[in-house]
Parts: structure tokens; sequence; C-alpha cells
């Protein structure tokens, strides 16, 4: 095999492979006599049928594998003498392919490149945590009790109050008109609650079972029917009926009756569950500033396809958000040319952080275990109940997709690995600040 490097610019590498004919030929003399050995033709008894007739039936056939195969061995030979790692599969071109005379084809690809480690000890790093205050655990517990709150007719006549569920008939009129949806009959409507058209609910408070009301609402300008949106509106209101809500008392009857032993083991669930939460938001805090002094560091050219790839990705996603009105107010300011600049920006530096990552993960041996990948599967399966074995059967007919739960667990072994070495101070922060969104 002859190899000559045609092509050295920046991270771009371009070779001319030649393989001898005749290593060709007897490839494929040596396949076509494997084949004529197990072979059955009519008229012959079974491994005898004469060479020429397997050549003139597979010979096409035969040259195609032995053609494609030793491209493969070649290119793979090639790599791993050079010590080249492709960033994505090298394109190859046949230029002859050695069916008379020597196979020649050229190679051309992206490699990845030389990425020094950082040193992990030297990192410092805050790690932002919010105790779990008992004052929270109540609060969570009382939500808890409310939201299984039972509703019970009211006998006096009595105005509603916040915390009532009044059941009224309604009719919406747009310009003196009834409009389609706008009309209701029994309708519980739950005072000083969300579940209505801002304005509604606050306007029908105080009114009593039997008396009727007109009242004028606003819609919101976002509202999904776009002949109400924004629009002012009238509805007719007759009250009919009213409930009050009854919630539970926090005591060991209740913990017991929703699968608790008590009260303290019903305080303990919530506790865990905040904490739990906390603890979450703590690591996403403390892995972004990771990845962020890390991104520092990653100082050191990228292969253009694999950003190309990446911001091809991230403009499909934006391109998806603007089509459904859904782009960011700040970026739907913005002109073309600027957002693209900006994006692309975010993609060169997910490879960068990517690749830096992955080669921390190489150079310290973290790997991805068949458990860990059970357990994620578990974790996604967790989430769609009833499609369970629609999930495994997914994986097991795409292993590729296997590489959707890998990368996930690779990052955050390579994290824990970082945030092992690195000096992690914890400093103690408001509930507001630890929950609060990092700019992408």
């Amino acid at each position: 095999m002859q190899v000559t490097e045609t092509l050295t610019e920046g991270l771009k590498r371009g070779f001319t492979v030649v393989i001898p004919g005749s290593d060709l030929s007897e490839k494929r003399e040596k396949r076509l006599a494997e084949l004529s050995k197990t072979m059955q033709m009519p008229g012959f008894r079974p491994g005898k049928v004469p060479l020429s007739m397997v050549r003139k039936r597979f010979g096409d056939a035969v040259a195609a594998e032995i053609l494609e195969a030793s491209v493969n061995d070649a290119t793979d030979q090639m790599l791993s003498e050079r010590s080249l790692r492709p960033a994505v599969s090298p394109k190859v071109e046949v230029v002859n392919p050695g069916t008379d005379a020597d196979l020649e084809f050229k190679v051309e690809m992206e490699i990845l490149p030389e990425v020094a480690l950082p040193d992990l000890k030297a990192l410092n790093l805050v790690r932002p945590t919010a105790p779990v205050t008992d004052a929270e655990i109540d609060e969570a517990m009382t939500k808890f009790a409310e939201q299984r709150a039972a509703f019970e007719p009211v006998e006096e006549t009595r105005a509603a109050a916040t915390g009532d569920v009044l059941s009224v008939d309604f009719l919406g009129k747009l310009d003196g008109t009834p409009f389609e949806g706008g009309a209701a009959q029994d309708a519980d409507v739950e005072i000083g609650g969300s579940g209505f058209i801002p304005g509604f609910a606050e306007q029908i408070e105080g009114m009593s079972p039997g008396e009727e009301k007109v009242i004028t609402v606003t819609f919101p300008a976002e509202y999904h029917a776009a002949n109400l949106a924004g629009k002012e509106v009238t509805f007719d209101i007759k009250a009919k009926a009213l409930k009050r809500k009854v919630v539970p008392t926090l005591d060991d009857a209740f913990a017991e009756a929703n699968g608790f032993e008590n009260l303290a083991d019903f305080r303990e669930f919530f506790k865990t569950r905040l904490d739990q939460a906390r603890s979450s938001a703590s690591r996403m805090k403390v892995k972004r500033a990771l990845l962020d002094e890390l991104a520092k560091q990653a100082d050191f050219p990228v292969p253009e396809t694999l950003v190309a790839a990446e911001f091809a990705e991230i403009w499909r996603q934006v391109e998806a958000e603007r089509a459904n009105g859904r782009l960011d107010a700040e970026d739907a300011a913005k002109d073309e040319e600027t957002l693209r600049s900006e994006y692309r920006a975010i993609a060169d530096r997910r490879v960068r952080l990517g690749l830096l990552v992955a080669e921390i993960g190489r150079a310290n041996n973290v790997q991805v275990t068949e458990p860990d990948l059970r357990r994620a599967m578990i974790n996604e399966m967790q989430q769609f109940p009833g499609q369970e074995k629609m999930i495994i059967d997914f994986y097991q007919k795409n292993p590729r997709a296997m590489d959707r739960l890998r990368g996930p667990i690779f990052e955050d072994k390579v994290v824990d690995h970082a945030l092992e070495l690195a000096t992690v101070t914890d400093q103690e922060v408001s509930t507001e600040v630890l929950f609060a969104d990092d700019e992408d």
C-alpha cells in the first residue's frame, strides 16, 4: 500500500492511497474459491461447481465486496499508522476501482485537535446551597393538603369569598353579540383562582346564589382565539350555588390516608423531596461554573465540520421557535446576521467544551457501563408510564439511539471526576438565587 499526503491545512488532511491490483486480484480469487466450496447448482455436486461459473455469476458482487473491504481496511491502517483521529467519518473517493489496474482512492478528513488537559486541582469553584427550612416544609405540606381539599355546599346565604367556589351560568358577548365558546352552565369558578380570564373571578367575588351581574373583562393579547385576543367583552353572570373549601387537618390520620406511617414520616418525605430538588439545582450551578472555567482553557482549533453540524442543529431549533411564534423577544429583535453570529459562537463553545470533556474522560478512563445505561433507560421509562415496552423495543432496534443516553452520562461522570479534584467552596444563598435561570 502506498500513501501520499496531499493536504495539510490546519486540521484538514488529504491522502491518496494506492493498493496494487495484484493484491485485489488475489483477494477476489480467494473469495470466489470460498464460494465455490459451498455453492449448490443443478448438475453439480455441492462444492464441485467450476470456478469459471462461480466467477460468471458472482464476479461483480465479489469485486464490489473486495473493493469496499480493501478501502476500509487501508483507511483504518493509514489512520492507525499516523495516529490520526478523524472528527467525522473520512470522505472517500475512488479514483480507480482496481479492476484491471491498481486501486487508487482519495481520503479527505478533518482530524481532532491536540487538546491540552487542564489542571483540575487548580480550579476554585463556588457551589451555591440553600438549606431547607422548617417553614418551607410546612408550606409544602400545606399546599399538598390544599390540593386535596373538599368542597362542601354552603347552606346559608352569603357572599362568595376568596377560597370559595361559586357555580355560575355565564354568557360572553363581543360588541353585544354572543361569541363561540363564551357560554356555560353550572361552571365552578374558584374565587381567587387563576383558571379563568384575568378579572373574571375577581369580579364575581361577593356575589350570592341567585344574584345576576354583568362584568367586563379583556382577553390577554396572546389568547389562542385570534378574534378575541386583546378584546374587551362582557359576561352575563348568574350565581347559582356556593361551596366552601375544607382543607384536611395535617395529622397522623391524613398522613396515613396518603400512604405514610404517620405525620413525622409525611414530613420527612417533603424534606427529602425539597433537599433533592435543591441538591440538583446546586449541582447544576457548580457544573455550569466548572464548564465556564474549562471553556476559558479550551484554546485550540476546532473541526469546522463539527461546528457546522452543531450550528445547524441549534439553528433548526431557532427557526422552529420562530415559525411557532415562540422566539425569545430579545432574539426576535435582532437581524439575521447578528443572530446567526451569536448562535455560531454558541456552537463553537459547545464543540470546544465537548472535545475538552471527552479528552478529560479519555485520559482518566471514564467509562459508561451497562448498568449506567440500564438506569438511564429506567429513568426514561418512569417519565412515560405505560410505554415501557415501546421504549425498550426502540433501543433494542436502534443501537445508535443509546448514544443519546450515553453522552449525558459520560459528561456527568467527567464532571464528578473534575469536582472531586477541584477546590469547591459551598456558599449559602437564597432559594430565589439558587433556582434562578442562568443565561444559556
